[in-house]
Formats: C-alpha cells, structure tokens, sequence
C-alpha cells in the first residue's frame, strides 16, 4: 500500500477481525491468553481510528488554532498507545498470578489452537504488509503499528506453541500440569514484551516534551549544519532542535564577526544551502538559520555547539 492512511485502515481493520476473533475463542476455549490477545487488538483498533485522523491531519499546514502545525498529535498517538497496551499487559499480569495460585483454569486446546494459528497468521500479515508501506511512506504511525504486529505476531506464536504443548501433555497424560499452562503463558508473554509499550511512549513523551532527538537523527543533521557552513568564518554556531512526530525543527544561531560584512543575499545562499544540505538526512523538515553579531544570541541555553577548526567539528557543550 502506497497511502498511509490506506495502510493504517488495513491495520484498524485487522485489529477488529482479530479482536473479535478473540473474543468468541475466548468463550469457547476459557483461555486467558486469548482473552489477553482479544483485548490487546480491540484496544489497539479504537487508537488506530484516532491513528487515522492524525494522519490526515500531520499532512496539513499550520493553522492560527495550531501555530507549529500538527505533527505532535503523532507523538501524543504514541504515547497512548504504550501506555494502553501497557495497561492491558498489566491487566492480564495480576490475573494470570491470582490464576495460578487459585489451581489454574481449564481450557479447551483445540479450539485454542485454531485461534493461535489463525492469529499468528494474520499478524504476520499485517506486519509485512507495514514493512512493505514502509518503502514508499516515512511515518512515524505506521513504524508504530509496524511494531505492534510484530510484537503481536510473537505474541500469537508463543501461543500456538504452548497450546500445541497442551495437546502432548493431554496425549502423554500429564493432566496435573494443565490448568497451569495458560497462566504461565500469559505471565512468560507480558514478561518478554512489557518493554515495547514502555520503550514506545517513553519515546512519545520525550518527542513532547521537546527533547532533542536521539544521536543517530542529531549528529547527521549537524554534520549537514557544519557543511552548511563550511565557507564562511563564525564567532560560534549553536543549534536548537526537536522532533515531534515525523517533523524536525532546526533552528541554527551564527554568530558572524561582523553580520553587516554578510550581505542579505549572501544569508539568502547560505540559508539555502543549510536547508538543503539538512533535507539530505531528514524530511519533512523546517531549518531555519539565524545570523547575528551579538554573542547574546548563542549562549548556552541555545542547544548544541558547532565547532569549526580548520574542518569542521562537532561536540556537545
């Protein structure tokens, strides 16, 4: 698919045929893990709806309500997205231990594992069908959902399998130990994948709260700055960015040793060829590149320090 909202109406979609799935298996098989599964994609397809109007909206310009546009509803998506599915996580965590210190529950293995396959199958689906959007379309949302399945089609795996135990335990005849499997399944999952919510809106929150981006997107751009740069002599060069969403900011501060020697056509140039030296490593991006002769303006509150000596270097203040 070559349209992301396309792309995010197929995952909503798939979330539903699965949730729902999981639901009727669930009163079918008296299986938690199930249950667990259910919820987790009946959940995920109520924010894939919200998913879906952030999109259109992350693709609109900036507005008098929304002055810097709408790209942080993306982050804000994010982070209720990991912190429901770390809700539910939690959820199924605490019921699965008071399961097993309560002697387990019986479950029905066979339609147990018609479910897990057919999840497991769909999950993997929808995960391909992400990655492959992913060429055409860089967004935050379906990188997001692309996780998502993937975690859930490890999820589904982990499922099949244990259920398919069930039925050898049933063959070789060890019933003592079957009431337990679910709980200890459910407990094994949320155990191994808590860390994708809470490393999912953990990312989400620091996008809104302005912190600057990972080094691997931060060192590019300013190695682009320093390029930018590279033919002109600077008092000191600072840089403020940020990421919200697909977005970055970049607002660059030059100190020249006298701005009035730099005419504004040669700013102009030199503007440009910042923002297209930047636009190299990350799009969509807003640069904007600020000569003055007053020290004031780079103090350092303003951001990260941009050497040049000789060829340009690059640190941290």
């Amino acid at each position: 698919m070559k349209s992301e909202s396309n792309t995010l109406a197929f995952s909503a979609f798939m979330a539903l045929l699965i949730g729902c799935a999981g639901i009727v298996a669930t009163l079918a098989s008296n299986s938690q893990a199930i249950l667990l599964d259910g919820l987790f994609n009946l959940i995920y397809f109520s924010v894939a709806l919200v998913t879906i109007k952030v999109s259109k909206l992350a693709s609109r310009p900036d507005s008098e309500s929304y002055p810097f546009g709408y790209s942080y509803f993306e982050s804000l998506v994010n982070l209720c997205k990991g912190l429901l599915i770390l809700g539910v996580s939690i959820f199924a965590l605490v019921d699965a231990i008071a399961a097993l210190l309560t002697g387990g529950r019986e479950i029905s293995a066979g339609l147990a594992v018609i479910y897990a396959l057919f999840a497991t199958c769909a999950c993997s689906l929808t995960a391909w069908v992400m990655h492959r959007s992913q060429r055409h379309i860089r967004s935050p949302l379906i990188s997001a959902d692309k996780l998502n399945w993937v975690v859930n089609s490890v999820i589904s795996a982990a499922v099949l399998a244990a259920f398919c135990l069930v039925m050898l335990f049933e063959q070789l005849g060890w019933y003592a130990v079957l009431p337990y499997v679910d709980s200890v399944l459910v407990i094994a999952v949320v155990v191994l994948c808590l860390g994708v919510p809470v490393r999912m809106a953990s990312q989400a929150l620091q996008e809104l709260l302005n912190k600057t981006p990972e080094e691997a997107v931060a060192a590019p751009v300013r190695q682009a700055v320093a390029r930018g740069l590279a033919d002109i002599d600077t008092v000191e060069v600072r840089m403020r960015m940020v990421r919200p969403g697909r977005l970055l900011y970049v607002i660059v501060h030059v100190v020249l040793p006298d701005a009035a020697e730099v005419s504004i056509a040669t700013q102009d140039s030199l503007r440009a060829r910042v923002d297209e030296e930047v636009r190299r490593y990350h799009s969509p991006v807003v640069c904007d590149v600020v000569f003055t002769s007053d020290t004031r303006w780079a103090a350092p509150s303003c951001g990260l320090l941009i050497e040049k000596q000789g060829s340009s270097q690059l640190e941290k203040p």
